[in-house]
C-alpha cells in the first residue's frame, strides 16, 4: 500500500492559489492568439486603456500570487479569513467573467474561468473547514 501523508492546510491552500495563478497566466497568454488582440494592444484600444484600469487589474491579479506565500506565512486566524474573503471574491469574479465570455473565440477563457471558480471554491471550503488545534 502506498503512503498518503496528511497535507498541512497551509500547503493545500498555497498549492490551490498557485494553480489559480497559473490559470490566470495561461488565460492571458492564450488571449493573445484571439483575433485583433495584438492590434488592440498596439493601438491602445483595449479593456486596459488607462493607467487606472491597468493598476486595478494588476491589484486584482496580484492577490492570488501573494496568497501563495500568505497561505504559508500567516497565522491561522488571519490566514483563514483572507482565504475565505479572497477565495469568495475570486470565485464570484471568475463566474462573472465566464458568463460574459460566452463566444466561440473565448471558449478557452470560459473553461479557465470555470476551472478557477472551482479551485477558488475549494480554497474557501478548505479555509472554512480549517482543522482545529488538538488540546
Amino acid at each position: 500500500m502506498l503512503e498518503n501523508p496528511k497535507i498541512n492546510i497551509k500547503i493545500k491552500l498555497a498549492a490551490l492559489w498557485a494553480s489559480v495563478t497559473f490559470c490566470y497566466l495561461y488565460g492571458d497568454y492564450f488571449e493573445l492568439y484571439t483575433p485583433e488582440k495584438i492590434n488592440s494592444l498596439i493601438t491602445g484600444k483595449n479593456v486596459l486603456d488607462s493607467p487606472t484600469k491597468l493598476l486595478i487589474a494588476t491589484l486584482i491579479l496580484a492577490i492570488p500570487s501573494v496568497m501563495v506565500a500568505a497561505s504559508i506565512i500567516l497565522k491561522p486566524k488571519i490566514n483563514r479569513i483572507l482565504n475565505i474573503l479572497f477565495g469568495s471574491l475570486s470565485t464570484l469574479m471568475m463566474l462573472f467573467i465566464a458568463i460574459n465570455s460566452l463566444v466561440a473565440w473565448y471558449s478557452f477563457y470560459v473553461f479557465l474561468a470555470v476551472l478557477e471558480s472551482l479551485i477558488t471554491f475549494l480554497i474557501v471550503w478548505y479555509a472554512f473547514k480549517w482543522p482545529k488545534q488538538q488540546s
